[in-house]
C-alpha cells in the first residue's frame, strides 16, 4: 500500500464564525409553523373561540387550536406555554369562563403576549362578568391583554397587530 501525500488529501476549512447557534439559525427559517396558539379551557368553548381561528385564517395567519384546562391539567398548560416560543408561536389567545384562570396561568409560564378572552357559560354571573374580572385583574409581572366578553374575533385582530408590529 502506498501512502497518500498530504497535498493529495482535500482539505476543507470551516470558519468558526460560520457555525451559527442552532436556535438563531432556525429562527430565520420560514416554516409552516403556526404563529398564534388558540387555547380554551373546555370543548364547550370551541364555538366562541373558532371566531379567532376564522379571523386569523382570513388574514393569512397560521394558528393552532387546543383544549386544556388550567384546573384539570395544569402541567399540560405549563408545558404548552413554556414550549410555545420554541415551536414558533408568537402570540397566545386563551379563552376561559367562570374563574377564567387559563390566560393568567399561561402568562405565568411564557414571555409571549397572551390575550385573554372572557367567555360566558350557562353558569356565568352577569353575562361573563366573573370571567372578565378574573382575566383583567392579574398580579404585577403577569400581564394579560383582555378583550370583551365572547369577543374572540377582537383577540385575533389584536394578535395580528402584535405580529405586524
Amino acid at each position: 500500500m502506498s501512502e497518500l501525500e498530504p497535498e493529495a488529501i482535500p482539505q476543507t476549512e470551516v470558519a468558526s464564525d460560520s457555525i451559527a447557534d442552532p436556535a438563531t439559525a432556525f429562527a430565520d427559517l420560514d416554516v409552516d409553523a403556526p404563529r398564534v396558539g388558540i387555547i380554551m379551557g373546555s370543548k364547550s368553548d370551541l364555538p366562541a373561540m373558532e371566531k379567532a381561528e376564522k379571523e386569523l385564517t382570513e388574514r393569512g395567519i397560521r394558528s393552532e387550536v387546543r383544549v386544556m384546562s388550567a384546573h384539570r391539567d395544569p402541567e399540560v398548560v405549563a408545558d404548552y406555554a413554556k414550549n410555545a416560543r420554541m415551536r414558533g408561536l408568537r402570540v397566545i389567545i386563551a379563552g376561559a369562563g367562570l374563574s377564567a384562570a387559563l390566560p393568567g396561568v399561561v402568562a405565568a409560564h411564557t414571555d409571549l403576549p397572551v390575550i385573554g378572552v372572557p367567555l360566558t357559560s350557562s353558569t356565568s354571573i352577569a353575562g361573563g362578568l366573573d370571567a372578565l374580572l378574573s382575566i383583567v385583574q392579574m398580579p404585577p409581572g403577569v400581564p394579560v391583554a383582555t378583550v370583551g366578553v365572547d369577543n374572540a374575533k377582537n383577540a385575533a385582530v389584536l394578535a395580528a397587530r402584535i405580529l405586524a408590529a
